[in-house]
């Protein structure tokens, strides 16, 4: 009798625990018409695209973009909203003209961006050079040309080649991708066997520089040219990836102007210059440092809790708002963004009073190191170097993440919390029709749920179709609102909503993994 009675009490608190995760089907069917018939997430991220422009951290672009942000998510009706400095970053950087073309062996306008944190060239106008190629495999072919370079374009030679694109730039996952993600736990941590989980790379062979051509660089930039010409270390058909070619640091030295050219032009003028041919440019490059305030800003505000034993307890969401400079930063990661927005949104609009407070972070600093989540996190959170929890550590019950470009969510990440992957499926039940429907217990990395998974707390990132990502728009010229798919952020903002409805309404907090060791402080690359 004991152990049949122990055996029943086992089975009605299972019973128990699985009706708790029961999603409110009234509230999802509500939530989907909202979001889905009278959606606001292409509005939102046309104005964090298109008005506010490029939003590198601690630009004119950012600030815009942060002040609507803001003003919007008070309009809305939320509470606490404020665009709130998480620390010293450093200066800023935005680009104010640019301009290249070759005017010898005859004329041709070219496809360049400066990388960030890179000067001018000088005067007020057009100024015109000779091509220098740099032929050097290592630093002491470099040197020779040491006293050669001041006042020139140069440019390193690059072994690199282009190749067709047979493979389409444009995926989705699979269902035998995301049954493998499911059954095995494939993530980020795990090699995945064919097909892969990830899209294709960019159709040509450029890898990264190596540390020798960094090297090279450095030397080179000592010599004062005019102008350095890199090339995009990746993409074909015009796009090319540009990230940052000088440092952010408030003291630090200007470095010359540095142009990343599409790999067809770069290609191209490499040929004439290798052959014998002389080719000469005219440019006009502009850029501006702001250092009169140094500080990041994250934008944050938030729907009250409800629940008098719960309303103290926080769900946190949310993604980056900066981005890099070469376009609008539309798929990384205004979609996100403007995802997150519309989920918060739809939750007021339907006049929901949630049990828990839901929160809203717009991070900056994301693609430097995940500066604004990490700062944030410890500020109010814990430490990771010492593992020093504070109060408000207990209270949150998860934040989640959205930052892997365009596509509709397939699912989401556990990042190794086996426990929590029964209740996800629950949640995400309703919406296998929308083809999300995919739990792994596998992990992703580089984007900010890592600062809260870091110190213990339940951070997550749904899968996405990645769409372009990968291939045509993450860092790149090409990162712009034509390459949003609505019905994809439609889809995305629904879920979101849904989701933050369960936790913020469920009994208990979400099962936690172990506390992690204290870890010592490094920064990651931003995606």
């Amino acid at each position: 009798m004991k152990k049949f009675a122990g055996f029943m009490l086992i089975a009605v608190l299972s019973l128990a625990s699985t009706a708790q995760e029961k999603p409110d089907l009234g509230m999802i069917a509500r939530i989907k018409d909202e979001g889905l018939n009278r959606s606001k997430v292409m509005d939102i991220a046309f104005h964090l695209t298109d008005v506010s422009g490029p939003r590198l951290t601690v630009s004119p672009g950012f600030t815009r973009a942060a002040k609507w942000a803001k003003e919007q998510l008070t309009q809305w009706g939320l509470a606490k909203a404020d665009i709130e400095p998480w620390g010293d970053f450093g200066k800023g950087w935005e680009q104010t003209r640019c301009y290249l073309a070759m005017t010898a062996p005859y004329y041709q306008s070219l496809i360049a961006v400066p990388k960030a944190w890179t000067g001018s060239t000088p005067g007020t106008g057009i100024v015109n050079s000779e091509l220098v190629l740099v032929m050097a495999k290592d630093t002491l072919e470099a040197m020779a040309y040491a006293g050669k370079l001041k006042d020139k374009i140069v440019m390193i030679w690059s072994p690199d080649t282009l190749r067709p694109s047979f493979e389409p730039d444009a995926n989705r996952f699979t269902s035998e991708v995301l049954n493998l993600m499911e059954t095995k736990g494939y993530g980020d941590d795990r090699p995945t066997p064919p097909p892969a989980v990830t899209v294709p790379r960019p159709a040509n062979n450029m890898g990264n520089r190596s540390a020798i051509q960094r090297k090279i660089m450095e030397i080179i930039a000592k010599e004062r040219p005019l102008m350095i010409l890199s090339m995009s270390r990746s993409g074909t058909d015009g796009t090319l990836f540009v990230m940052s070619g000088g440092s952010w640091a408030k003291d630090a030295a200007e470095p010359p102007a540095n142009l990343t050219l599409s790999g067809d032009d770069f290609l191209r003028l490499q040929r004439l210059a290798e052959n014998g041919i002389r080719v000469t440019l005219e440019t006009d490059v502009k850029t501006k440092f702001y250092t009169d305030d140094i500080k990041g800003y994250n934008v944050v505000a938030e729907l009250p809790g409800t629940d008098p034993k719960l309303k103290e307890e926080l769900v946190m969401v949310g993604g980056h708002l900066d981005s890099w400079h070469g376009a609008t930063g539309a798929t990384d990661n205004a979609a996100g963004c403007a995802v997150m927005m519309e989920a918060v949104r739809i939750l007021k609009t339907l006049g929901v009073k949630p049990r828990r407070t839901i929160r809203i972070a717009l991070w900056s600093g994301e693609e430097q190191g995940l500066l604004g989540s990490r700062a944030y996190v410890k500020k109010h959170f814990a430490d990771p170097a010492n593992m020093e929890v504070k109060p408000d550590h207990e209270k949150i019950s998860a934040y989640y993440n959205l930052d892997n470009g365009t596509g509709r969510i397939r699912g989401i990440y556990t990042q190794g919390n086996k426990t929590i992957a029964p209740i996800f499926k629950e949640w995400l039940a309703p919406f296998a029709d929308m083809d999300a429907a995919t739990v792994t217990t596998g992990y992703t990395g580089g984007t900010d749920h890592q600062a809260f998974d870091r110190v213990g707390i339940p951070g997550f990132q749904f899968i996405q179709d990645e769409i372009e990502y990968d291939t045509r728009t993450h860092h790149t010229n090409m990162d712009t609102y034509d390459h949003l798919v609505p019905a994809d952020l439609k889809q995305a903002s629904v879920i979101v909503a849904s989701i933050l409805y369960q936790t913020a309404q469920r009994d208990e907090k979400l099962p936690r993994k172990d506390l992690p060791k204290a870890q010592p402080s490094g920064a990651r690359r931003g995606m």
